[in-house]
């Protein structure tokens, strides 16, 4: 089975703004939700943005997950369906 970007869905997204790291929830088609870190978004100079892999997080990137953590787990939690 190929890949169809028609199923692969963005349910929640937060942005880190000191670093443009990117945490989403998403799902494809009626699979299960799960987290995604990364992309990280940068503004260039002529005000369009970038993206990038997220690679290797900073202290900075770190201590902002360690804020999220409780509503990204909450929010991925509303996501799961119970069997």
């Amino acid at each position: 089975m190929a890949f169809d970007p028609t199923k692969d869905k963005v349910l929640k997204q937060w942005r880190c703004d000191e670093t443009g790291l990117m945490i989403s929830i998403n799902r494809y088609g009626e699979g299960e939700a799960k987290v995604q870190i990364g992309p990280r978004i940068f503004i260039k100079k002529d005000g369009g943005e970038s993206q990038r892999k997220a690679g290797r997080l900073t202290m900075e990137d770190l201590t902002w997950i360690y804020e999220m953590i409780d509503e990204i787990k909450d929010e991925l939690a509303n996501q799961v369906t119970p069997e």
